[in-house]
Formats: structure tokens, sequence, C-alpha cells
């Protein structure tokens, strides 16, 4: 048999070489396509970039001029940020106001007693409440660390518990509400109020309360309490008031003053309103007598000649006063009378729209606190008030707390005076569109500011320029073949620069992307004036420009190129002085149809939007460059099939030859053998 000759293996003729160098002829038309290919998609991942970049910068341009510009940002600052706070929305006025904080709001905190660090919390159903809300755990028992864990696995966003290390050897458990306000106090209930007994967390309240000013004879007088009053109103007084067992009736012009009771630190009652016939239409009804001129008289040297009075039909009991009193209308009724005799108001600003007020007062808010003043200076309202209650605030079902870290209460702050309460520190319904936010009680008035936020408007300005200059790079770098282009990025890192350079001149022929850059630059360098009456009218007056720096005197090619630069002090200080005129020239209605139609911000979008959008130009190119990318990819598949059928037919046919040759070598090798043999043999 002849030998067999593998390709590769036993090449003794170099066929392999031959193979490849034939295969090299073979596959230059799949060299061309897979060429081709690599070349369109170079150019489909340059036009995705050149996408990515025009739409980074039509996305900061919407931000520029949509509703949700920067320039309508407001920025709140307090003037004691550690006590009070404020955010407001941009619907919010420019404006100051003054808050006083009297107290922050807060929850009921309490602990036990110390506790050994070995003691066991016994088993059974424990509950406690906030309010109306309820969280129950059914503990199997354990110690006080598991009890706690239990406690917090339930309690949601009711309440919670924690374990502190009191003492060597000692532990206490502290319990808290998570919702603040005088409505929001924590009780116990089954074997909560045992473990909370126990423990020394609470005990039972030696009182709940009790009334005061339930008698006539507790009721004094208040002195000088008609200054600055209209001349012929009755004067206040506590005459007419009637005082019975359930109620205090305090008419029209009457007032009073009742010294408050210890036992307590808070007093409660309510104010029922009725408007009754105003006083003064009385009072302008009563007559006086005309007060006729005297008759006159004559004298003559020791001898005086009296006239007779006047005869007149003037009836002297219908004569009326000359001037009328005007009827009084007043909300400040209450007053806390101090130890020094000053007063301070407290405010009841419904009292007069309410049909009735209910009256808290926490006599902590007012530290000197002797007495309360009730005055009446309405001549049509009268007012019932209940028995007013004195009682300790910190009880709650029967019970007080021994170690109460707070206790719950309502937040009270004064705004431009006026004294309102309420259960949270968020306090968002008294300054509209502006949220409060209350720490700490105030050591001195603070004042709250709204004015516009001008860094998040110079960040959107910054955000704009860095991207128009990154767009303009990729198009200056795709459309024009100068290296100088790529070496003005100094930016850029080492790969960048290296893909940058691959990209350079890619679309030399290519006008759209000129086209878009030459429409980009007219846009930046236009002149914008809605109102006709604007002082900052373009962008370079804002310390946007090509050469805002002002380095470059002559001529530089750099600048030519379109890239934008920022004079940042000239720019704080127009963001300072014209924040609505740069919010214009980005963006305004120019036919009066409230749709921003005009604008730098508003035509770069709207020229960008016919290049980035679906089956805009960048999405035509891209598509159809997926059809090549198709078409050339099904060429070399084929062309590799062909390539692979041709390098094994040849591969075939060179292995046949060798083992051709190698065959005949053998023969040849045996006739020499034979000849040599017979020529021995000889």
């Amino acid at each position: 048999m002849p030998g067999i000759s593998i390709p590769g293996v036993t090449d003794q003729y170099k066929t392999n070489d031959t193979v490849e160098k034939l295969m090299q002829i073979e596959r230059v038309p799949l060299t061309r396509e897979q060429d081709t290919l690599k070349s369109y998609q170079a150019e489909q991942g340059a036009w995705r970039d050149v996408n990515k970049k025009l739409n980074a910068l039509r996305d900061s341009v919407k931000t520029l001029y949509s509703y949700e510009n920067p320039f309508n940002n407001k920025l709140a600052s307090s003037t004691d940020e550690f006590a009070l706070t404020a955010t407001a929305t941009r619907s919010a006025e420019y404006q100051s106001f003054k808050i006083d904080v009297i107290q922050p709001a807060t929850a009921d905190r309490f602990l036990t007693s110390e506790l050994d660090s070995n003691y066991k919390v016994a088993a059974g159903t424990y509950t406690f409440k906030v309010a109306d809300k309820a969280v129950t755990v059914r503990w199997n028992g354990g110690s006080l660390d598991d009890f706690a864990k239990a406690i917090n696995k339930r309690g949601g966003d009711t309440v919670k518990a924690m374990v502190i290390g009191a003492s060597a050897g000692k532990k206490t458990l502290l319990v808290e509400s998570l919702k603040t306000g005088d409505a929001n106090r924590l009780t116990f209930e089954g074997d909560a109020k045992s473990f909370a007994l126990a423990s020394g967390m609470i005990s039972p309240a030696a009182s709940d309360g009790k009334t005061f000013a339930n008698t006539k004879s507790e009721l004094r007088a208040i002195q000088n309490s008609n200054e600055n009053e209209q001349a012929g109103l009755p004067r206040l007084t506590n005459t007419n008031i009637t005082v019975s067992a359930k109620e205090i009736v305090v008419p029209p012009r009457s007032a009073f003053m009742v010294n408050i009771p210890g036992g307590g630190n808070a007093i409660s009652f309510t104010i029922t309103k009725k408007e009754v016939e105003d006083v003064t239409v009385a009072i302008n009804k009563k007559t006086t007598p005309p007060e006729l001129p005297d008759a006159g008289s004559i004298s003559f040297e020791d001898i005086t000649i009296f006239n007779n009075p006047s005869d007149t039909t003037i009836d002297q009991g219908n004569t009326t006063v000359q001037q009328d009193v005007t009827p009084i209308t007043s909300k400040n009724v209450l007053y806390a009378v101090m130890a020094d005799g000053s007063e301070k108001e407290i405010a009841t600003p419904n009292i007069l729209t309410d049909e009735t007020t209910s009256v808290n007062i926490n006599l902590s808010n007012y530290e000197g606190i002797q007495a309360l003043a009730i005055k009446n200076r309405n001549t049509g309202v009268s007012f019932t008030m209940s028995p007013i209650s004195i009682f300790d605030s910190r009880t709650a079902d029967g019970f007080t707390p021994n170690n109460a870290v707070a206790t719950a209460q309502d937040a009270i702050i004064k705004y431009e005076g006026i004294t309102i309460r309420r259960p949270n520190n968020d306090i968002d319904d008294v300054v509209p569109e502006v949220t409060l936010h209350v720490h700490e009680k105030t050591d001195r008035t603070a004042t709250i500011k709204i004015n516009p936020d001008k860094e998040s408007a110079k960040d959107a300005l910054i955000t704009f320029v860095g991207r128009y200059n990154e767009a303009l790079a990729e198009i200056n770098v795709l459309s024009q073949n100068k290296m100088e282009i790529i070496d003005e990025l100094t930016y850029l890192s080492d790969s960048e620069r290296e893909k940058m350079t691959e990209k350079l001149g890619m679309f030399l022929s290519d006008f759209s992307l000129t086209s878009v850059k030459s429409n980009l630059q007219t846009i930046v360098n236009g002149r914008y004036n809605p109102t006709g009456n604007m002082t900052i009218t373009m962008l370079s007056q804002i310390g946007i420009s090509t050469n805002a720096s002002g380095i470059y005197g002559g001529y530089a090619p750099n600048r030519l190129r379109g890239y934008l630069e920022i004079d940042e002090k000239k720019l704080d200080s127009v963001l300072e002085n014209h924040l609505d005129d740069i919010k214009n020239i980005f963006g305004y209605d120019s036919d009066g149809d409230l749709i921003i139609d005009a604008g730098i911000a508003r035509r770069t979008d709207q020229e960008l939007t016919a290049y980035v959008q679906t089956g805009g130009i960048i999405s035509t190119k891209t598509s159809a460059l997926d059809s090549r990318i198709k078409s050339t990819q099904a060429k070399i598949t084929k062309l590799e099939a062909q390539m692979a059928a041709k390098e094994r037919e040849l591969k075939q046919k060179y292995a046949a030859m060798e083992g051709a040759l190698n065959s005949l070598e053998k023969q040849q090798s045996t006739i020499q053998n034979f000849n040599r043999q017979y020529s021995r043999d000889r």
C-alpha cells in the first residue's frame, strides 16, 4: 500500500504553505467584505455616539425651559436652622416671615425603673395603644432584650422599644410612641399595664384634675381694662357675669380674671359664642337735652334788664347724641396674667367663626402665669364658658409615668404673632407652598426667607455648556480630518483619545453634522427679547460665549470650532440681578397660547429632535447601516462556507498528491534495492 501523508504532520512537500497561499488569494473577496463590515459597524457606533451626545444636550436644554426649569426653584433659609428649617415648592412666593417655636411636637417615651440584667418578662398578651391604634404582642416569656425585639417586630409605625444599660448589672426598658401630638398618648392594656406598673414605668395618678371658677367670688375685676376705648362705651366689668356649676356667661363688654390653682400643668375649657343685640344700638338711641344759649341782657349804669328765656318748640326728650358709638368686634379674648401683672395674649383665631372653641393651654408655655383673664370687648357677642379644668397632662387613663423621657405634646409656633398648634413637626398648612420643619424651641424669633435657588440654576447652565461642548467635539472629530481637534480635547483619557482618533474624519462628506453644528451656533448666538424691555437678551451677556474668558485677542482656531466658555463671576452677578431675564432667553411664549415656543433652550430642543427622535436623521442612518451590516454578514457567511469547502478540496488534492509521490518514492526505493541485491549476487 502507498504510504499515507497527512498535511501539517508529514508535510514533506510543504503542501500546507501552498494551500494557505492559494487560500489567501481565494479569501480576497471575504477579506474585503469583512473590512466593509467593520467599516459599517464603526460608522454605526459613531452615529450612536453622536446620538448619545445630542440626546444628553437635548435633555439638559429641556430642563431649562420646561415646567421643572431651575429658574423657578425656591430655596428656604432660616436664621435658626437648629430649631427651625423650611422647604418651599416651586409655586411658593418670594417672601420673608417670622416664626417663634414655643415647643416642638413630641411623643410619649417612658422608661422602667432599673431592673436586674436577668429580669424575665412573664408570658402574656401585651397591648400598647397610641390614640386609637393598638399593638398586641403575644409573649411566651423571656428576657428584656427578647421582649423589646418582639415589640419592635409587631410595633410597625406605632410603638417601639429599646433596652438601655443603666448601671452595673442593671437595665431599663424604653417604650416609646412613634406618633407625636397631644392626642397620641401612649397607654397600656392587659398584661402590658401590669408589667408597666410592676416595672415602675407608671403609677396611679394622684388625681384626675379639678375645676375652678365655679363661683362668682373667684372672679376678680380687671383694672385699666378700658384703655384706648371709644368714648361712650360701657367699661369692661364683671358685674353682669353669671356663674353656675355648669357654665360662666360673659355678656358683651364684660371681663374677669381668675387665679390658677396648683395641682396641674395644663388647663382646658370650651367657649361657645352667641350673637346678641349689639349694645351700641341702645347707646346710640339715648337722648340728651339741648343746650340753649343764654337769652342775654342789657345794662345801663346800675340797671340791668334780662331778656325772657327763649321759647322753642324742640322736644327736649327726643334729641340725640351728636356722634354715634361704633360696634366692636374682637377675637382677642384670652390672656395669661403674669406675676408682674403683664399680660400675654392666648390666641383664639376662630373664636368668632366657630360655634364652639376648645381651649387647651399648656402652662409651661407661659412661664410665670398666675391668672387667666377673659375680656369680651365685643359689643354684639356673648360667650358661654364651661368650668375650667386643671390637670396633669402627663396622666393617661388614670396613670402617670414615673420616668418620662418625653411626653406627648403638640408643636406650638407663633407665625407673625399668631399662635398655632399642630400634632407634628412638619407643618405645611400655615404658609402656602411652604413646609415648616420644627426641631427645637427657638431662643429668639427665627426669620424664614424664600429666595430663588440660584445655585441650581447655575448648575443647570454649567451642565448645558458642558454637554453642548461635548456634542460639538463629537461633531468636529467626525466631520473634520485635523489631528489638532483631538489635541485640543485635553480632558480625554488615553483610551478616549485613541477611540476619537479612530473616528477622525469618518463623516467628512456628510453634511448633516455640519448642518446641525451651524444651526446650534446660530441659536446660541441669537438675540431674544420677548417683552421688548429686557436687560439680558443674549447668552454672551450672562458670561457664556466662545470667548467668555477674554484670553484670545486675535485668531484662535479652537474658538472657531464653536466651544462655549463660562465667565463665572459674570454669570453669578447676572443670576443675582436678572434671573427672570435668563429664564426668558432660554424659553418663553411668543404668541400668548401659554406654551413655550421660543428661546435658546426651546429652539435647541426643536433642532435636536429632528436628529435624535425615533425615525429621525440619525435613526434613519443607523437603520440603513443595519441593513448593510446584515447584507454584508450574509455575504461573509456564504463566502466563509465557500472558503471552507475550497480549503478542504485543496487539502484533499494535495494530500492525494503527496500520497502518490510517497508511493512512487517507495517503488523507486524498492527497485534500487533490488538492483543492488542483484549486482551483489552476480
